[in-house]
């Protein structure tokens, strides 16, 4: 039983979410803003929250504001809620640190499948192989760990599959569609975007100069592929 936080102002919106997410067994935890969101990462006792649905439309914080808090304090997987396809709220909400998105109005049976994706994706994946040594980027696949000159980089999940699919062959190009069968679990065409936000944002936390990488390399018409150069 899976805990879910939702956070949706529209009150009909998210009654309508909670029934069906209980239908499947889910708990969950509402609020109707960021404010009021925020405290309730903590979980219930001895429960956890798992995973965070959230609007991007909300009063006071905006759902930016609110992911990229709920990102300093926590890994676990979020799923954001967009009114329109609008590109730039699309890109600006998986740079923010989302880690999927799904545009309103949703389908039940869809809403469910991303949130089973996404747990899923937040399991642990360990590897027969251990310390793994790149040009001062050590990455420890029995420890799920990753450090460089022996410090500690914090990777959530995705971020941290993504890692860990990409370093399994250096020098293989992997395409956007790859990855997002492989790291996202899709099993239908998937969005391109959501690759390039999480390179990005892998790029910042292991890269000496993310405009310039090292480690992850961007095919121009391909994809991308580990290096270190």
């Amino acid at each position: 039983m899976p805990h879910v936080l939702l956070i949706e102002d529209d009150i009909s919106v998210r009654d309508g979410m909670e029934l069906v997410l209980r239908r499947h067994d889910y708990v969950v935890s509402v609020a109707g803003t960021g404010e009021e969101a925020l405290p309730l990462l903590a979980g219930l006792p001895g429960k956890p929250v798992e995973l965070v649905v959230l609007d991007l439309m909300l009063p006071g914080m905006d759902g930016f504001e609110v992911c990229r808090a709920i990102r300093a304090r926590s890994t676990i997987p979020v799923i954001m809620l967009t009114a329109r396809g609008d590109d730039q709220d699309i890109v600006t909400g998986l740079e923010a640190g989302a880690d999927d998105y799904v545009v309103k109005p949703v389908t039940a049976r869809v809403l469910e499948a991303r949130i089973r994706a996404a747990l899923r994706r937040a399991e642990p994946l360990p590897g027969p192989r251990t310390g793994e040594h790149h040009a001062g980027l050590v990455i420890d696949r029995a420890a799920l760990t990753v450090t460089k000159l022996d410090t500690p980089i914090p990777l959530p999940p995705m971020e941290l599959r993504l890692l860990l699919e990409l370093s399994a062959a250096p020098g293989r190009v992997f395409s956007r569609e790859q990855l997002l069968s492989s790291v996202w679990d899709l099993d239908y065409l998937g969005d391109s975007r959501l690759v390039d936000a999480a390179v990005r944002r892998l790029r910042t936390k292991i890269e000496d100069l993310p405009a310039r990488p090292r480690y992850i390399q961007t095919v121009r018409g391909f994809g991308y592929r580990f290096g270190p150069l």
